[in-house]
């Protein structure tokens, strides 16, 4: 047994059974060991960007690591902005990134690079493997640390001589800690707080906004009157019609700020303080009165379901039946967030996954849609955009029985537009909504909100156009039938039939 097949063995025996690949000839033995060792299944992705965000979206879905297969360090760069974005979702990741050969690092070859460096800034674990023998040993390491909670990126380099070496040894999987909920004291404390009658705010973090926890922390809403809110980007959201409702901190710094109005007490469930996205002259940073108290309930590597249970036990709060309004009717006439928010809510499919990148367009979106169909909601997390036609695909890897529904500004789309080849030739079930404006509208809000003069040469560079981005002729040249719809008409006759069938669809919609 060689290296690479040590490798392959170990990461069955752990449970990982899905690469998302880009390889290059560093990993050329991992592919083949792949035809000598049944049981992974590997999804191509024509850029590591893609490779790498759709681990994240399957992550997020399946609650277990895939791996991933990067060409060298210039590869594992290639996919660090999605990496980036699944370290901020607390995404479990499995990297096998290829490297030089040991004997042939120190000659300085042109795709030498420092690997371990470009790791560190995105993985909670970095190891590169030295010697063949090694290999199974240190792959079971690096599952232990991905499953490890809150779940985190794992990196193992393997320089080429690693995998073609023999004396390669598969390991079993390692055990991995149990979370444990937050210590009592915590509970007390907390508890001693939301029963002040001062003005509480509770936020809710990755982990703690599943339908089963989210209840919970209803029941302590209603219990005691705090309010209960969201970070402004989380890993993955239950929500649609049966489950409790949850709104997010608004992204605009004024926004937010009014949210926080007058609060006293801000506690903390796996979540960070609220602070806004960026600076901005004249603004605050945190989001939150300065006179305000900033309470820890629990943190990310705590249970957060069984901590919440704790709180409203200590609190008595009686569970509470989720309120559930009308779907309504799709929305007819002119297309704006509003109409599109209502046309998604009346039409999402059952057990629907959202993938949202629909930036500043989709605002309006996430608070449109509280009462649609059951679904689930996955959000850019680390604002770098470029994630969302990744994200579902791995979603839809990971839950093939379902419907994955992309919402997508056009201009982070042109990041990882090759998703949709993968998609194609996966045939995954995704419903793709190119909100086509042909500009980075966001950034036309951010020049007003650093207090930016703009003038042409500025505006240019918001400006998608000149050429137009045609995305049905895009989609079709990456294998995916597409059509484009400039009313509101068009497109719920568009997403209905869409997802209906199987296999990919692109609609662009004019906004």
């Amino acid at each position: 047994m060689n290296g690479a097949e040590s490798l392959v063995e170990t990461l069955l025996a752990c449970g990982v059974d899905t690469c998302f690949a880009n390889p290059g000839t560093s990993e050329m033995h991992f592919v083949a060991a792949l035809d000598r060792i049944a049981g992974m299944r590997c999804v191509l992705g024509l850029f590591e960007g893609v490779v790498t965000g759709a681990a994240d979206g399957y992550a997020r879905m399946a609650g277990k690591p895939a791996a991933t297969l990067l060409h060298c360090g210039p590869g594992l760069a290639n996919g660090l902005a999605n990496l980036h974005n699944a370290r901020r979702a607390n995404s479990m990741m499995v990297n096998c990134v290829g490297d030089q050969a040991t004997y042939h690092r120190p000659l300085d070859a042109p795709l030498t690079a420092d690997t371990e460096g470009f790791a560190r800034g995105v993985s909670g674990w970095v190891r590169t493997a030295m010697r063949a023998q090694d290999v199974g040993q240190v792959a079971a390491m690096a599952v232990q640390a991905a499953r490890t909670l809150p779940g985190q990126i794992a990196t193992l380099i393997l320089p080429s001589d690693t995998c073609w070496d023999a004396g390669g040894v598969s390991a079993a999987a390692l055990p991995v800690p149990v979370a444990q909920a937050a210590p009592p004291y915590f509970v007390s404390q907390v508890a001693r707080v939301l029963r002040s009658g001062e003005k509480v705010v509770i936020v809710l973090g990755n982990g703690a906004l599943m339908a089963a926890p989210l209840a919970t922390a209803h029941a302590i809403s209603v219990a005691t009157g705090a309010e209960i809110v969201a970070q402004t980007s989380n890993g993955r959201i239950e929500r649609g019609a049966g489950r409790h409702r949850i709104d997010k901190i608004p992204y605009p710094v004024d926004q937010a700020v009014v949210s926080f109005a007058d609060v006293k007490h801000v506690i903390l469930v796996g979540a960070q303080k609220p602070v806004g996205f960026f600076a901005y002259p004249g603004k605050p940073g945190y989001m939150y009165p300065p006179d305000a108290q900033v309470h820890v309930l629990a943190r990310l590597e705590h249970d957060l379901p069984a901590t919440l249970a704790m709180l409203a036990d200590e609190l008595g709060a009686a569970p509470v039946a989720a309120p559930s309004g009308p779907r309504g009717a799709a929305a007819r006439g002119a297309v704006t967030s509003e109409a599109l928010g209502q046309s998604l809510q009346a039409l999402m499919p059952e057990g629907a996954i959202v993938a949202d990148e629909s930036v500043s367009f989709g605002r309006g979106l996430y608070p449109g849609t509280h009462d649609a169909a059951p679904h689930d909601w996955l959000q850019i997390t680390g604002g770098a955009i470029g994630c969302g036609l990744p994200l579902a695909t791995g979603a839809a890897v990971a839950c093939p029985d379902r419907r994955v529904v992309n919402l997508q500004a056009d201009g982070s789309a042109m990041y990882t537009v090759q998703a949709l080849w993968t998609q194609a030739r996966e045939r995954l079930d995704v419903t793709t909504v190119i909100l086509s404006n042909r500009k980075y509208a966001i950034l036309l809000g951010e020049l007003a909100g650093v207090g930016a003069n703009p003038g042409r040469t500025a505006l240019d560079m918001m400006d998608l156009s000149n050429p137009d981005l045609d995305w049905v002729r895009i989609a079709g040249g990456m294998g995916v039938e597409a059509a484009r719809a400039t009313d509101m008409e068009g497109f719920n006759d568009l997403f209905a039939a869409a997802n209906r069938r199987r296999g990919p669809f692109v609609i662009e919609l004019a906004i």
